[in-house]
């Protein structure tokens, strides 16, 4: 009777002892992030949520947003370019502390990361040469075009939603390139980067954005248990409440895609 005892208490130790060490890795990223003094985002070349400023610093909603964040934790900001495809293996590996980048809050991303609360209003939209955007009038006379998509993104699962025939590629810059070279007949991308990039005034103005495939909304995803996205989240209703966020939507233009907090 007293080994089944002793072999029972054990066993409750060692329970214990896994539960604390689970949640100790699960739930210690912000420790272990002012411990090495620095905070990774994992990010794409995506105008006017992160982008390279004339100085070639990075810049955008996304980015002050996460210096503001990291300046709140007491750490610096390192941002990475990673390939959005692979982002939720760049996050669970460790290269990365977040994926904070105009990111859709698909299943498949709630899934396999824990995510903020939603910050930003988007949809997936359709981006054609302007002399020919008029062709175009629906879905149904976009078959047989050839899009380009950024890999792994939203505008990819809209493209196979639709029946569209499209060519994954690196980044919605790329896939902007893709169109106004003629490479690809055109492009699903996020519309708050359209509204940045495309159009009279921009670096594209012989493009124009045209069908709506979608409603969506941005949030930032963290690994599984990271008491990072608590923290984030406290941070957006602070942020929110004094004005910070609203300032820096409208300094990128973003203004009516807001989420109140």
């Amino acid at each position: 009777m007293k080994r089944k005892i002793l072999a029972a208490v054990l066993a409750g130790v060692m329970c214990l002892s896994l539960a604390g060490c689970g949640g100790e890795s699960a739930s210690g990223d912000m420790a272990k992030i002012k411990e090495k003094g620095k905070f990774v985002v994992g990010i794409t070349d995506f105008e006017p949520m992160d982008f390279k400023d004339e100085n070639g610093e990075w810049a955008g909603f996304d980015a002050d947003m996460a210096k503001a964040f990291a300046e709140k934790l007491g750490v610096a900001v390192e941002f990475t370019e990673i390939d959005w495809d692979n982002k939720a293996l760049e996050l669970d590996s460790g290269n990365i502390d977040c994926v904070w980048n105009g990111m859709t809050l698909t299943d498949e991303v709630k899934s396999a990361m824990d995510c903020s609360n939603a910050y930003c209003n988007n949809a997936q939209i359709v981006v054609l040469p302007a002399d020919k955007a008029d062709q175009y009038p629906d879905v149904e006379s976009l078959k047989g075009l050839k899009f380009a998509v950024e890999a792994g993104s939203a505008g990819e699962k809209e493209a196979k939603a639709n029946n569209l025939e499209y060519t994954p590629i690196q980044s919605q810059a790329n896939a902007l390139m893709e169109v106004a070279s003629g490479t690809s007949d055109a492009a699903i991308i996020d519309s708050l980067m359209a509204a940045a990039m495309v159009g009279e005034g921009t670096s594209y103005d012989n493009l124009v954005y045209t069908i709506k495939l979608n409603d969506e909304e941005y949030g930032v995803g963290f690994r599984k248990g990271s008491d990072l996205r608590d923290e984030l989240n406290r941070f957006f209703k602070d942020s929110y409440a004094d004005g910070l966020m609203q300032a820096t939507a409208e300094k990128y233009k973003v203004q009516a895609a807001l989420i109140e907090q």
